[in-house]
């Protein structure tokens, strides 16, 4: 299947880009599937973007075989009446590990999967193949889920890292270092015109001098600890919050000069629980991140608080990742 049809952009969208993105979509048939395409179409897509479906199945499974042509023909017929070029194909094998191999022969700079239902095994609301796929891609992945209700609040994490100033560049920002980042992050992926950006930080968990002194507990012995200065607890956490705001300010000062309108949230607790918390309270529609914070270990290909977002967050997704990850 192919198609000569090209998406023609009338006017400039906050963070658009005049160089086309290579998309890959997987598609299996489901409403997750679906979803993704409905997503698609609502991104200002820059023109001459093309859309690669992908769709893989066991080469045993015939039934399959024909339900995914069927799946893929509607595909290819959604896209295009947006204007998208769009090509297709149907490969058999394992379909993440199929996946992640496309993407790694052509280079796609997005891949876009659906989410599947409920694993009863583990009661993650995620399936198993695009679970892997975010773990060992090295591009961004945008993980989809329903119910589709458009782009209309985006929630960008920021915590001053360099996989998220990564993430802030793919959204089309103009940030300090870009050159360095732009290296290793050359695509940009246009948000729609009228999508609320909200820009989150979250500042540690307090800790206070009484817990430190508390967690010298070791086994049934106490270990009194060592006489230390005093500390103003206050001060410690008023300058976090000065800190906070400020890489808040900055990354809203990059979103801006691309003409994007943003908010910022300064938020204290543990990253992921504050950030699931808050993206149910406001019906957040798309959670943007890098695909590992400061605290991460180098080693690992995706972060903790990544990783948890993806899987519990109740949204899409957005995880910006690159070849650097897995260096």
């Amino acid at each position: 299947m192919s198609n000569n049809n090209i998406l023609e952009n009338s006017g400039v969208d906050p963070g658009s880009s005049k160089n086309p993105i290579r998309i890959l979509l997987a598609d299996d048939g489901s409403e997750h599937a679906r979803a993704a395409v409905d997503m698609l179409k609502d991104l200002p897509l820059p023109s001459d973007t093309t859309v690669h479906v992908l769709a893989v199945v066991p080469t045993i499974d015939i039934p399959r075989h024909s339900m995914l042509e069927v799946s893929l023909e509607q595909t290819e017929t959604s896209l295009k009446e947006s204007g998208i070029r769009v090509a297709t194909e149907i490969k058999g094998g394992v379909p993440a590990a199929t996946i992640n191999d496309y993407a790694g022969r052509h280079n796609p700079d997005l891949i876009v999967i659906g989410a599947k239902g409920l694993r009863a095994t583990l009661g993650i609301l995620l399936g198993g193949v695009a679970q892997q796929v975010v773990e060992y891609s090295t591009c961004p992945v945008l993980v989809v889920r329903t119910p589709y209700r458009g782009i209309k609040r985006v929630l960008v994490l920021t915590d001053g890292s360099f996989h998220s100033q990564c993430a802030l560049v793919y959204l089309g920002a103009e940030v300090k270092d870009a050159t360095t980042i732009q290296a290793v992050c050359e695509a940009r992926l246009p948000l729609p015109s009228d999508a609320q950006i909200l820009l989150m930080h979250i500042l540690p968990p307090i800790f206070s001098a009484d817990m430190a002194a508390r967690s010298w507990m070791v086994a049934p012995d106490v270990l009194f600890p060592m006489p230390l200065e005093p500390v103003d607890e206050k001060s410690l956490q008023q300058e976090e919050q000065k800190q906070g705001q400020a890489l808040l300010d900055d990354a809203q000062n990059a979103l801006s000069s691309s003409g994007y309108q943003t908010k910022t949230i300064l938020e204290r607790g543990d990253a992921a629980t504050e950030i699931i918390k808050y993206v149910k309270a406001n019906q957040i529609d798309l959670v943007v991140c890098g695909s590992r914070g400061l605290s991460q270990v180098s080693g690992w290909l995706l972060g903790s608080v990544s990783r948890k977002l993806v899987h519990y967050a109740g949204c899409s997704v957005l995880i910006v990742k690159h070849e650097e990850d897995h260096s």
